[in-house]
C-alpha cells in the first residue's frame, strides 16, 4: 500500500506540475498579446498552481517518511501543514489579482478588448484544468493524501475562472470591455474562497477533528467480530495526515486470566490494522463485561 501510495502521489504531482507550467506560459503570453487582463490574472493563478503542486509534493514526500525516535507515529501531518502553506500562496496571488483588477476598474483607459485568441485559450484552459483536477483529486482521495486533495481543489478553481474569462471575452467584444477586469476581480475572490476551504480542512486534520461515522462503524464492527471481544465503545481516532491512530475499549469476560484478555486485546489490534490500511496504530483497553464507569474520569491515587 505504501509503495503504491508513493508512486501514485509522485506521478500525480509530476503531471500537475508539468501541465501547469505549460498553462502558465500560454495564459500569460496569449493574455498579453490579446489584451485580456483576466487571462493574465489566470496565468498568475496557474503559476501559483505550479508552486502549490511543488509544495504538495514536498509535503507528500515528508509525510511518507517512516516513524522514527523523534516522530513515533510518523510524519503524516506534514501533508496537512503543506496544505496550509498552499493557503499562504493562494492569499498572495489573490491579493495581486484583486488589486490589479481594482486598478483597471478605477482607470478604465487601461482596458483593452480581448481578441479571439484569448477565447481559444480560455476554452483550452477549461479542458486541461478539468482533466488535471479530476485526476489529482481522484488519486488524492484514493491514497488519502490531504496535500494532493488540496492541490486538486485549487486546480479545480481554474475551471470556473476559465469559464468566466470566456464569458467576459465574449461580452467585452459586444461592447462591454469593463467586464474583463471584473472577471479578473471575481477570479481573485474565487481564490480567496478556495483558500478558506483548504485552510479549514487542513486545520481540522491537524486539530484531530472527529472522522466520518463510517470509519467509527468499521472499527466497531471489526472489534465486535473478534472472538472474545464484546460491546466496543469509547472509540477515539486521531489523524496525522493520511494515517490515523485509534484508541478504543472492549468488554471481555471478567473471569478470564490476564494472559487470555491480553491475547484478545492484541487480536483486536491486529485485525483493525489488517482491515483498515490507513490505521497505523491501535491501542485497546479491556473492561470486564457489564462494568459501568465514566471513561473520562481521572482517578487520583
Amino acid at each position: 500500500m505504501d509503495e503504491y501510495r508513493t508512486k501514485a502521489g509522485t506521478k500525480a504531482s509530476a503531471i500537475a506540475i508539468g501541465a501547469n507550467i505549460i498553462l502558465t506560459i500560454l495564459n500569460v503570453i496569449v493574455g498579453m498579446m490579446s489584451g485580456s487582463y483576466a487571462l493574465v490574472s489566470e496565468g498568475a493563478h496557474t503559476l501559483s498552481d505550479v508552486i502549490t503542486s511543488i509544495v504538495a509534493y514536498i509535503g507528500f514526500n515528508i509525510g511518507q517518511k517512516p516513524a522514527d525516535k523523534e516522530h513515533p507515529i510518523g510524519h503524516g501531518r506534514a501533508e496537512a501543514i503543506s496544505g496550509l502553506v498552499i493557503v499562504v500562496f493562494l492569499a498572495l496571488v489573490a491579493y495581486e489579482i484583486i488589486t490589479g483588477a481594482i486598478d483597471k476598474l478605477i482607470r478604465p483607459e487601461l482596458i483593452r478588448v480581448p481578441d479571439i485568441y484569448a477565447a481559444l485559450m480560455a476554452v483550452f484552459g477549461i479542458f486541461v484544468n478539468y482533466l488535471i483536477s479530476e485526476y489529482i483529486i481522484k488519486i488524492g482521495r484514493e491514497i488519502k493524501s490531504p496535500a494532493l486533495i488540496a492541490d486538486g481543489k485549487h486546480q479545480k478553481t481554474d475551471i470556473f475562472s476559465s469559464i468566466a474569462i470566456l464569458i467576459g471575452i465574449v461580452v467585452s467584444n459586444i461592447g462591454y470591455p469593463i467586464l474583463d477586469p471584473i472577471i479578473g476581480l471575481l477570479i481573485g475572490l474565487l481564490i480567496v474562497k478556495t483558500a478558506y476551504g483548504i485552510a479549514k480542512e487542513n486545520i481540522d486534520n491537524i486539530m484531530g477533528k472527529v472522522p466520518s461515522q463510517d470509519l467509527i462503524n468499521r472499527i466497531k464492527y471489526i472489534a465486535d467480530n473478534t472472538r472474545g471481544a464484546h460491546n466496543t465503545h469509547n472509540i477515539k481516532v486521531d489523524y496525522f495526515g493520511p494515517y490515523a491512530t485509534v484508541y478504543l475499549h472492549i468488554e471481555v469476560n471478567g473471569d478470564m486470566t490476564l494472559s487470555e484478555s491480553h491475547k484478545i486485546v492484541h487480536t483486536v489490534e491486529n485485525n483493525i490494522l489488517k482491515e483498515i490500511p490507513e490505521v497505523k496504530s491501535v491501542m485497546v483497553h479491556a473492561c470486564p463485561i457489564g462494568l459501568k464507569y465514566n471513561h473520562d474520569q481521572i482517578i487520583d491515587k
